[in-house]
């Protein structure tokens, strides 16, 4: 119940104008005190809500929420085959779609998120999900050459997010192995791959990406490592204000395009491999060339990355021996 108020509260207040109190719990058949109440849940889940005494509640900008059929329209024009969900509040938008396995979801069936409030990074860590800021999206792929292939789904994700930026706003980015997107050196975007099936056969596969769009500051100070999105990336690469910056990230448009980008680069991968990736991550491999150190636990192993091979791992050099390193809960850190 309360997360149907809430997204009800949401609706009412996305266009930035005032909104009284009294008014919302008669629309929503609570009390004010109630009101207040799920209104100071939404300024957690990182919405920037004020009041004025007699006024009510407000947003302090107009919010443009994602449209599914805007969306899912895009991409029938492009003629892609993408069945897309969007949800306002979800626990994770990766862990919804593998709560659908084995027969709930489409080949490249794509789930959205406002909000997740329990948000999934690698290695356990959580992914802070400020409302309406950035994009939570997750895509289920149907892996034929089984758990071998599902290494370079890493490689094929950041790549296609790549392409999207590119292609949107004439930005080049970063790619950080195993999972990272870049853009001046800091995380821009990050990847989340969960696997179901066994060893040796076809598995399924859950695509996650988070794209930081326009970080609140509230949520920033929660966040626990150099980040920066894709608001700051424009503003830094042309001439506008943030304020500019904000009017031309459509991330309805955006959305699609991500969607519509991670579609054909799992099909290319399907029916080319890593070879042609490989060499196209190579020209944006932010550590390529460069001193690093693998963190596993508590071990570190440091050399020179060489970029990566055609299954998608990380080639190390140390002592002039380069070696593969496949994924896992392994970490790759600059050795300064």
């Amino acid at each position: 119940m309360a997360k149907v108020i809430r997204e009800q509260l949401i609706q009412y207040l996305a266009n930035g104008q005032f909104v009284s109190g009294q008014w919302l719990g008669e629309q929503l058949g609570v009390s004010r005190a109630a009101i207040s109440n799920h209104i100071a849940s939404l300024i957690e889940m990182g919405l920037d809500i004020y009041s004025v005494t007699g006024k009510g509640y407000k947003l302090s900008e107009p919010l443009t929420l994602l449209d599914e059929k805007e969306i899912q329209q895009k991409l029938n024009e492009w003629g892609q085959k993408n069945k897309v969900e969007v949800h306002n509040i979800i626990d994770s938008t990766n862990s919804y779609l593998l709560r659908r396995l084995p027969n709930q979801n489409h080949n490249l069936q794509v789930c959205l998120a406002e909000y997740q409030d329990a948000g999934r990074g690698r290695r356990g860590r959580k992914w802070i999900s400020p409302f309406g800021s950035h994009i939570y999206m997750s895509m289920y792929w149907y892996l034929e050459q089984g758990m071998a292939a599902a290494m370079g789904l890493s490689v094929v994700s950041a790549l296609a997010v790549s392409d999207a930026i590119k292609e949107l706003y004439q930005i080049d980015v970063q790619l950080k192995w195993p999972n990272d997107i870049y853009f001046g050196g800091v995380k821009l975007a990050g990847i989340l791959i969960d696997l179901d099936g066994q060893a040796l056969e076809p598995c399924h596969c859950i695509i996650g990406i988070g794209l930081n769009i326009n970080m609140p500051q509230k949520s920033a100070e929660q966040v626990d490592q150099p980040w920066t999105d894709l608001q700051a990336a424009i503003t830094k690469n042309t001439s506008k204000s943030d304020d500019s910056v904000i009017n031309t990230i459509d991330r309805n448009a955006l959305a699609a395009t991500l969607i519509s980008k991670l579609s054909l680069r799992l099909q290319q991968h399907q029916h080319e491999g890593l070879l042609t990736m490989a060499n196209e991550w190579a020209k944006q491999d932010f550590y390529f060339n460069k001193a690093v150190k693998l963190i596993t636990g508590t071990r570190e192993k440091k050399g020179i990355c060489r970029g990566i091979n055609n299954q998608g791992a990380l080639l190390l050099e140390v002592d002039g021996q380069i070696s593969p390193v496949y994924g896992g809960e392994v970490s790759l850190r600059a050795d300064s």
